[in-house]
């Protein structure tokens, strides 16, 4: 098996002969992320592996600019309050790590503030007092619609008392359907480059490709992976 491209790289980040591994244009995520789960293994007190998108905002159409978080929108499916919880933790280190700011994580919803009732609904507000209570001093709030996460005069009308004010750039979404969607929608009508599925959890850097991706994805990912490894 270490004979396999995927296996082998892997074993070289473990080994520590290389420092990360980028794979994925010609395999698929399920054996992209195996290899990396199987051989690198997650980090020290990581119960959950998760991935999230670096979403690139820098058209002059753009309200706002600069980089986003969205997760997990490639790997986990439908996680429980506890591994939403995880996904959120994780991705504000991610974002504060690439962009050198602090994270405001939202954990998104079709409700804002109890503005409905629904299970749906209230695993985001678990999660939102799981991570909460894991990291103090981590700036979250949920659970909200996009709109109020993102809009600074939305979030007045809609969540007046959040602590994000509208300022949210890490997206934490309920489920991998709302995410995936959600950071296609964002790359091919809202015109925002999208590099990922970026994976985090593990003990060393792995990174997966898209098969359709380009060598431009290919450089944007590899200069990720860098950061991680450093």
């Amino acid at each position: 098996a270490v004979l396999s491209p995927l296996t082998f790289a892997a074993m070289m980040v473990r080994e520590g002969i290389a420092d990360g591994t980028v794979g994925g244009a010609v395999a698929t995520t399920a054996d992209t992320v195996r290899a990396a789960l199987q051989v690198i293994g997650r980090a020290p007190g990581v119960g959950l592996v998760s991935s999230f998108f670096l979403m690139m905002l820098c058209e002059p159409h753009h309200a706002r600019k600069g980089a986003f978080v969205f997760a997990d929108c490639g790997l986990v499916v439908d996680p429980d309050a506890a591994g939403l919880a995880d996904i959120a933790r994780m991705s504000a280190k991610s974002y504060e790590m690439l962009a050198g700011e602090r994270a405001k994580v939202a954990m998104l919803s079709f409700s804002t503030g109890g503005s409905a009732a629904h299970e749906r609904v209230s695993k985001v507000v678990e999660a939102t007092g799981m991570a909460r209570r894991a990291e103090p001093d981590l700036i979250i709030d949920g659970e909200l619609q996009f709109d109020s996460a993102f809009v600074e005069a939305v979030c007045l009308t809609k969540a007046p008392h959040s602590a994000l004010r509208g300022e949210a750039n890490v997206f934490v979404f309920p489920n991998l359907d709302a995410a995936n969607i959600g950071y296609k929608i964002a790359q091919r009508i809202g015109g925002a480059t999208a590099i990922g599925p970026i994976l985090q959890g593990l003990s060393r850097p792995a990174n997966d490709l898209s098969r359709g991706c380009t060598a431009a994805d290919v450089f944007h990912m590899i200069a990720v992976t860098v950061v991680q490894a450093s």
